[in-house]
């Protein structure tokens, strides 16, 4: 009778698991999730039944259930290739791809025919790499510091402009322009040859609109005006947008905070 049980119980949680295999393939998440858990109920030993709610609770994002199904599966079959699996890809999901990328080797490891495991795996290698690159970005953004690159021209300023105070405000705009420079190289992964820029660095509420000058003029501009010991030339001055300049000509519009004439 025990045996005749058994036997039943069997055959009810196999016909739980393919009831919930086929509102799984519908895209039926939750109710597949409630099917397998009953078939658990009925067979607590059945690694594929875990295996299975795992993947159902992966893509209700229920990762922490995922996960621990996972490796209960692990724990009732270690050498079945799929909880490892299971185990990679909710791991993916939470973005701990080096520990995902040891859950698919291991994977691999049991079947290393799987065309699918070795698919993830250069997956998860290639997040690795570009999250890697975007925390080297990120750190270099942050931590950008050209004055200690720019110091060692403070003696020729010195002896060309005099006064410290003249100076300094010219090693504060080279300072300026080239960490903007660095920063939108990092952001864009391109060397821009021009910047955006006020020389007196005052703000209107239309310091939005600023034309576009290569880096060389845009010093070679701050070093003229310096040199007459103004903090900026008639021309480099805002102007709302829609008015003239002088000589009726338009001011050119550039979606940026820094505004400078068109040498």
């Amino acid at each position: 009778m025990a045996k005749k049980a058994s036997g039943d119980g069997d055959a009810a949680s196999a016909s739980l698991k393919e009831k919930g295999n086929e509102l799984f393939k519908s895209g039926n998440y939750l109710k597949a999730a409630a099917t397998y858990t009953q078939a658990i109920k009925l067979d607590s030993s059945n690694a594929t039944l875990y295996s299975n709610r795992a993947a159902a609770f992966l893509n209700l994002v229920k990762l922490n259930k995922a996960l621990a199904d996972a490796e209960t599966a692990i724990s009732l079959s270690p050498h079945w290739e799929k909880g490892y699996f299971r185990k990679g890809c909710v791991l993916e999901a939470m973005e701990k791809f080096n520990d995902a990328l040891a859950a698919f080797q291991k994977a691999l490891q049991l079947n290393p025919q799987s065309s699918e495991v070795s698919r993830k795996i250069k997956r998860i290698e290639q997040l690795i790499k570009e999250k890697k690159r975007a925390q080297e970005v990120e750190n270099l953004r942050s931590n950008i510091d050209m004055s200690k690159h720019l110091g060692t021209i403070k003696p020729e300023l010195s002896e060309k402009y005099g006064s410290e105070e003249s100076w300094m405000d010219i090693l504060s705009f080279l300072t300026d322009t080239m960490e903007m420079a660095v920063k939108s190289w990092h952001e864009t992964s391109k060397l821009e040859s021009r910047v955006y820029f006020l020389p007196d660095k005052e703000k209107t509420l239309t310091d939005k609109y600023a034309p576009a000058v290569n880096i060389d003029k845009a010093i070679r501009r701050r070093l003229i005006c310096q040199s007459i010991m103004l903090s900026s030339c008639q021309k480099c001055h805002l102007l709302p947008a829609g008015l003239e300049r002088s000589g009726n000509e338009e001011v050119e519009t550039w979606p940026t905070r820094w505004f400078l004439c068109a040498i």
